[in-house]
């Protein structure tokens, strides 16, 4: 706990969203009427302020829930600059939940050169709800434009389908006008249904994993989720019943003749790159 450096904090599993591969919408455990909200008493029992003085990076994202739709999410934003203000403030959203003036209020507090958000937007007005289900267009759009011209760094990152492939190159434009400062395009390691297909002309990269290259080990991250529950990473955290904190557990397994799936699925490597890194199609830094 001492050599913890990012802390990935899912601060509700609330979303309105019904995106078809998300683990809201494929975990058979979870219950959408059981609702949860991370506060900053829970976060302290885990993480107490020494922790926190320690950390160069927090950032929201989560499993089943948006950062944007916890009720508490701007107090632990305040709370953990107050404690150590040269932390770097993220979060991962699908940019449709509360007001402008949250999206405003947002900006304020993620006011350091590093601090941004990362909004998931997966296509143009056409496109976007197809795997962004129950997202309002204009209700995103006018969030992000109100988090950015309050002068928060914004991100646009997209996941590309066939149904949207023809549109990455309009999605890059209209980022750069609205004033995004990055804009990504990776194809989903999630899976692909009948509606949501495999890009055409997409080379799945074929990896041999033959080790495994940790990304919670690299980065020296810990996950806790909306429960208060602590595991090394969101991917370890991703079912209800299959909730891991034993990291040493884990680990273990990594040389034995069974590692573990997730491990193996997400970080195993051929020493090039792993099935996580290899997603990315296109990276712009654009202002």
């Amino acid at each position: 706990m001492r050599d913890i450096k990012v802390l990935h904090l899912e601060p509700t599993d609330v979303c309105q969203a019904a995106c078809a591969l998300c683990a809201r919408e494929t975990d058979s455990d979870f219950k959408k009427d059981r609702q949860h909200h991370l506060a900053m008493d829970k976060i302290l029992q885990t993480f107490d302020q020494e922790k926190i003085r320690q950390l160069d990076k927090m950032f929201m994202c989560g499993n089943y829930g948006d950062p944007a739709a916890g009720k508490y999410t701007l107090d632990i934003y305040r709370a953990f600059r107050k404690i150590n203000p040269d932390i770097v403030l993220g979060m991962n959203s699908n940019g449709g939940i509360q007001t402008t003036v949250w999206w405003y209020e947002l900006a304020k507090i993620l006011n350091q050169p590093r601090d941004y958000v990362v909004f998931s937007i997966d296509g143009l007005e056409s496109t976007n709800a197809t795997y962004r289900k129950n997202v309002n267009w204009a209700k995103l759009i006018n969030n992000a434009r109100s988090f950015i011209e309050a002068g928060g760094s914004a991100h646009w990152d997209m996941l590309v389908y066939q149904h949207n492939q023809h549109q990455v190159d309009e999605c890059e434009q209209l980022a750069r006008g609205m004033g995004f400062k990055w804009f990504r395009a990776k194809v989903s390691r999630r899976g692909f249904t009948n509606e949501l297909k495999f890009p055409s002309g997409w080379v799945q990269p074929m990896i041999q994993a033959t080790s495994i290259n940790c990304h919670a080990l690299k980065e020296q991250s810990l996950y806790i989720d909306a429960q208060a529950r602590t595991s090394p990473c969101c991917w370890l955290g991703s079912r209800q019943q299959d909730f891991i904190t034993d990291f040493e557990s884990v680990q273990s397994s990594w040389h034995s003749t069974q590692p573990n799936a997730t491990c193996m699925d997400i970080c195993g490597t051929d020493h090039t790159e792993t099935k996580f890194s290899s997603q990315w199609q296109r990276e712009s830094e654009l202002n």
